[in-house]
């Protein structure tokens, strides 16, 4: 069921309470990187044109259960805010309470109102309907515009939904619409990249996608699991000797829905985790007893970038190998730039999520290149494992509701 949209919605005159995830990066009290503030003012910037009165919420960092500890104050993130919105955004220094009802309501039409950290409030980790009852005093129309948050049964993005007409605000419709056509819908032949240092971590989401992709490649520590589940040698690497069941599992359910995975045929060792270590290429099973397996080898990467070749979708989740650490980024950048290649040619749509995932694409300098790029971490992998998200379900909800 399609969502409903804020961007349909009549706005002009009422106070619209959006929640978003504006948790970026600060040093000295000034914002480093403004691209979820940019993104996120995007989607506002034509609502307060047409005359929308913006309140704002957001969570910052992870302050303790019941501290308002100024360095976790959002009052920093007002000048990056404002030179993003167009407009002077005004403050209110509590997110429940009196005063700052009396400034949502003192908003004229065009004008915006940040208020203070969500998480200073035991309530919102809590979903205390009480406090969402407060937080819906701020406004007459509830947005949830952060889909980074909707894996969070809090308050600000369940309880709150329920208790206001709701509408899903524009970032959040781009991701859940571009993670659809990855994985619900996608143009086939699909693969999914899926690395990173345990399968333990990841069983849900392998054992998704081997059920709705045709190709899945493994790399990074989890492909030493499964290596090591086929009696390959690991020396010193990183791997889950107690999950060789688990590979069983995922290997079988692959075979059972036509899923193809794909293992590095070769490996790059090095006795030392350190850059520029020095370092050899070796058969996957044949990695020395005192060296450790830090990247995928050139064999694997043109494997790998040929199933690519063959694909119409490409869904990214985790790097190949020890990819902050040269020559071990070698195998994640040479397939994230065959990955932007092929999308640039319109030969496939590529979505890519995860904090390290992102990491390594900026580090490639392909991020740009991909048809999206997901900032979400928590809620992208949970949406990979295929579980429905409370902050979407409460929008949902609403619908029905309506």
């Amino acid at each position: 069921m399609a969502l409903p949209s804020i961007l349909q919605a009549d706005v002009r005159g009422k106070r619209v309470l959006v929640r978003a995830d504006l948790n970026v990066p600060v040093e000295n009290g000034r914002v480093t990187d403004t691209t979820r503030i940019d993104r996120f003012a995007a989607g506002m910037r034509p609502l307060l044109a047409r005359g929308a009165r913006l309140v704002i919420l957001t969570h910052f960092g992870r302050p303790k259960r019941g501290e308002m500890n100024p360095a976790y104050s959002v009052d920093k993130l007002r000048p990056a805010l404002s030179r993003a919105l167009g407009v002077e955004v005004r403050f209110s220094d509590v997110c429940a309470d009196n005063s700052a009802v009396i400034l949502s309501n003192a908003l004229r039409d065009g004008e915006a109102l940040l208020c203070e950290n969500l998480r200073y409030n035991e309530g919102e980790t809590d979903n205390d309907p009480a406090f969402a009852a407060e937080l819906a005093k701020l406004g007459d129309i509830y947005v949830n515009d952060a889909f980074s948050c909707a894996h969070r049964a809090h308050a600000s993005t369940d309880a709150l939904a329920r208790l206001l007409p709701a509408y899903a605000g524009p970032l959040l419709i781009e991701e859940i619409d571009a993670l659809s056509a990855a994985l619900e819908a996608p143009q086939k032949p699909a693969v999914a990249i899926v690395g990173g240092a345990k399968v333990s971590s990841k069983i849900a989401v392998l054992k998704n996608l081997v059920r709705k992709l045709d190709h899945v490649i493994i790399g990074g520590g989890m492909a030493n699991t499964f290596l090591f589940a086929s009696g390959a040698a690991m020396g010193r690497s990183l791997h889950e000797a107690d999950q060789v069941g688990t590979v069983r599992e995922i290997e079988a359910l692959a075979r059972v829905h036509g899923c193809c995975l794909h293992l590095p045929r070769d490996v790059v060792v090095a006795r030392e985790f350190n850059a520029h270590a020095a370092h050899e290429v070796v058969p996957a099973d044949a990695c020395p007893q005192d060296a450790m397996i830090l990247d995928a080898g050139p064999e694997a990467v043109a494997e790998f970038a040929a199933v690519l070749e063959d694909c119409r979708t490409i869904l990214w989740n985790g790097p190949l190998g020890a990819f902050e650490m040269q020559p071990f980024d070698a195998a994640t950048v040479a397939l994230a730039q065959k990955a932007a290649e092929l999308t640039r040619a319109g030969r496939a749509v590529s979505v890519a999520g995860g904090g390290d995932t992102v990491a390594a694409l900026n580090a490639a300098g392909v991020a740009q290149d991909f048809t999206y790029v997901s900032t979400a971490g928590g809620a992208f992998l949970e949406w990979l494992e295929g579980r429905e998200l409370p902050g979407i379900a409460a929008l949902h909800a609403a619908e029905c509701a309506a």
